[in-house]
C-alpha cells in the first residue's frame, strides 16, 4: 500500500478515535482502514494502536509515530501546494530553443515583453539551426522550421517562415532591378553559406504554378544572416531573407523588395512542447504570447500536428 496514504489513514484513525469514524471521514470501509494501519505496523515491526472490541488507544510508539506522521503529511501537502502555485503563477526557468535568425530578430523582443510581464520567470534561450532533442536536452519549448512528421510532441502551427528578396536602393541604382529570377544571374547574390563546398546554391521562386530555380551566384557567402543583412544594407548585393527580419528595413526604405510578383520560398513553422495535461503557468503564458504574435491567424490553435525525432 502507498505509505503516505496509510499514514493519512492512521492519523485520521488516531485523531477520530475509531476505525469506523476514520472510514466515514475518508470515504472508505472500516476494513480498509484496518488494512492500512496493519500495513504500517507490518512495515515498522511494532504495534501502533491497541484495539479491543470497545475501544482503541495509541501505544507509546504509536503516539510518537503519530506526531511524525502529522509532520510528514504537512510537508507533503506543502509540496503539493508548491506544485499548484507553479501551475497557477508563472515562476521558475523556461528553457527555449529556436532557429538563429528567427530567434535573434523576432523572438527576443517577445521574450523581453514576456519577462517584464512575468517578473518571477527566467528564460534560457538557445539559438541554433541544428535539430535539438527537447527531451534529452531539457527544452520546454522548441520553435521548429520545416515539415513535421509523427511523434509524441505537441506541435502548434505558427505563421509560415516566408522569404523575400531585396537590395539597397544604391545597389539597384548602380546595377539595375532584376525583372525575373533568371536575371539574378547577372547580380551579386548574398548567400547563406550552408551548402557543402562545390555545391551550387539555388534560390527558388514560383508564380502561377511555375517554379524557377536561379543560381545564387556571388562573391560573398556568410553563415550568419545578420552579417548578410549588413552587406545588403551596405549596397553590396541582393539578399534573400526572412520577411520578419527584413520588415523594418523594408518599411524604412533602406531595402527594396525585388521580384514582388514572384513568391520566394516559405517554410512551415511550429511551436513544439511536451505533452502535459497540466503545463506550468510559465509555459502556458509563453505559448499564449507566441500564438498571439506568430500564430497562423493570431488566435488559438486550430489544429494539432506531431513531430518525429529530435527537435
Amino acid at each position: 500500500m502507498d505509505r503516505l496514504t496509510s499514514m493519512a489513514v492512521f492519523v485520521a484513525a488516531a485523531d477520530l478515535g475509531s476505525f469506523a469514524a476514520a472510514a466515514i471521514a475518508l470515504g472508505m470501509s472500516p476494513q480498509m482502514v484496518a488494512k492500512h494501519v496493519a500495513s504500517l505496523e507490518s512495515r515498522l515491526g511494532t504495534r501502533l494502536i491497541n484495539r479491543t472490541t470497545r475501544r482503541q488507544s495509541l501505544t507509546e510508539f504509536g503516539r510518537a509515530y503519530h506526531e511524525r506522521c502529522r509532520l510528514v503529511l504537512a510537508e507533503a501537502e506543502a509540496a503539493d501546494a508548491l506544485a499548484e502555485a507553479v501551475r497557477a503563477h508563472p515562476r521558475g526557468t523556461l528553457r527555449i530553443n529556436a532557429p538563429v535568425t528567427f530567434g535573434s530578430h523576432s523572438l527576443v523582443p517577445l521574450l523581453t515583453r514576456y519577462l517584464r510581464e512575468c517578473p518571477e520567470v527566467e528564460v534560457d534561450l538557445s539559438l541554433t539551426d541544428r535539430m535539438v532533442d527537447p527531451v534529452e536536452e531539457g527544452f520546454e519549448a522548441v520553435i521548429r522550421l520545416g515539415p513535421l512528421v509523427e511523434s509524441s510532441l505537441v506541435a502548434r502551427p505558427l505563421a509560415p517562415y516566408r522569404l523575400v528578396a531585396c537590395a539597397a536602393p544604391a545597389y539597384l541604382a548602380a546595377h539595375g532591378v532584376p525583372d525575373s529570377p533568371d536575371a539574378l544571374a547577372g547580380h551579386q547574390c548574398l548567400d547563406f553559406s550552408h551548402w557543402p563546398r562545390g555545391r551550387e546554391s539555388l534560390w527558388r521562386f514560383s508564380r502561377a504554378g511555375t517554379t524557377v530555380e536561379a543560381p545564387a551566384a556571388g562573391r560573398l557567402r556568410i553563415n550568419d544572416f545578420r552579417a548578410l543583412l549588413e552587406a545588403a544594407l551596405d549596397g553590396f548585393g541582393i539578399v534573400l531573407g526572412v520577411e520578419t527580419a527584413l520588415r523594418d528595413d523594408l518599411a524604412a526604405g533602406r531595402l527594396v523588395q525585388i521580384l514582388p510578383d514572384w513568391d520566394a520560398p516559405s517554410r512551415p513553422m511550429h511551436l513544439l512542447t511536451m505533452r502535459d495535461r497540466r503545463p506550468t503557468a510559465k509555459l502556458r503564458r509563453f505559448v499564449d504570447l507566441i500564438l498571439s504574435e506568430f500564430g497562423p491567424d493570431g488566435s488559438a490553435v486550430r489544429a494539432v500536428a506531431r513531430d518525429r525525432g529530435p527537435a
